[in-house]
């Protein structure tokens, strides 16, 4: 059986004007505040080259090839998996245009450079998960990052049985995926998301989802459905692979993490 290589899209980029945790630790870009001795983006990339089934990884920001110019990102010149892409203030349009431009095609992995407490154990344990999705996102279940980080705050999502937090793992397996990106663009757009994402998915879905009467799996299978491709919600047990950097606490907890492995 011949073991796939994905390609992966790594955004390093940040929306429109200051970023606040940037000017904070007093760096032009997020994706280069350090954290443990070393930028966000290296303890990103650095996982993701070292590993054999990563065939290419493409930076994708506003100012990508500034990224590398980094005393300590600068080794990424010199990665031969490594490749930059400029980008816009679209996420979504940047991921399709990096898509639409990579010879290998699918499966892509997206990840985030803020994901600094990234692992081997929890890439595995999503690549398992996702394997024959035409999308599927990574999840931590509320009770798994309580249970070991006791009084961290995180943005939860609610449905029947369980509340879930994002991991910055995403996984793109096909073409069918593109639709679901083009939502997103659509979202992205609107000054009022929330009606946005009602007029996107149907507002029938929304209220489901709204008086947890959906469980996550039966919420995913019915995006799904609706978008005509196989959507997958993998939960993941480490509960670090959702705390990303978008705080100067998230910052510190992360450092703290680092420092003890």
């Amino acid at each position: 059986m011949t073991k796939l290589v994905y390609t992966v899209i790594l955004l390093a980029g940040q929306r429109p004007g200051v970023d606040p945790l940037a000017e904070h630790f007093g760096e032009p870009f997020k994706a280069l505040i350090d954290i443990a001795g070393q930028p966000m983006l290296a303890w990103v990339a650095s996982v993701l080259v070292a590993r054999a089934d990563i065939g290419r990884v493409v930076v994708v920001a506003q100012q990508a090839d500034a990224l590398l110019d980094h005393p300590a990102t600068r080794w990424l010149r010199d990665e031969a998996k490594v490749v930059t892409r400029e980008a816009g203030a679209s996420i979504a349009e940047a991921i399709t245009a990096t898509i639409e431009a990579m010879p290998r095609g699918y499966p892509f992995l997206v990840t985030t450079a803020d994901n600094v407490l990234l692992t081997d154990a929890i890439l595995d344990r999503f690549l398992v998960g996702a394997a024959g999705s035409d999308m599927a996102v990574g999840l931590v279940e509320r009770r798994t990052l309580e249970a070991a980080y006791p009084g961290n705050r995180r943005t939860w999502l609610p449905f029947r049985g369980g509340a879930y937090s994002g991991t910055n793992l995403f996984w793109l397996g096909s073409a069918k995926a593109l639709s679901l990106l083009a939502v997103w663009r659509h979202v992205e757009q609107q000054r009022k998301k929330a009606r946005a994402i009602l007029g996107a998915f149907g507002p029938g879905l929304a209220l489901l989802i709204a008086l947890r009467i959906l469980t996550l799996g039966q919420a995913i299978t019915r995006v799904g459905k609706r978008f005509g491709l196989r959507a997958t919600a993998v939960l993941l047990p480490q509960a670090e692979a959702c705390i990303d950097v978008d705080k100067v606490s998230d910052h510190a907890m992360a450092e703290g993490i680092l420092r003890a492995r």
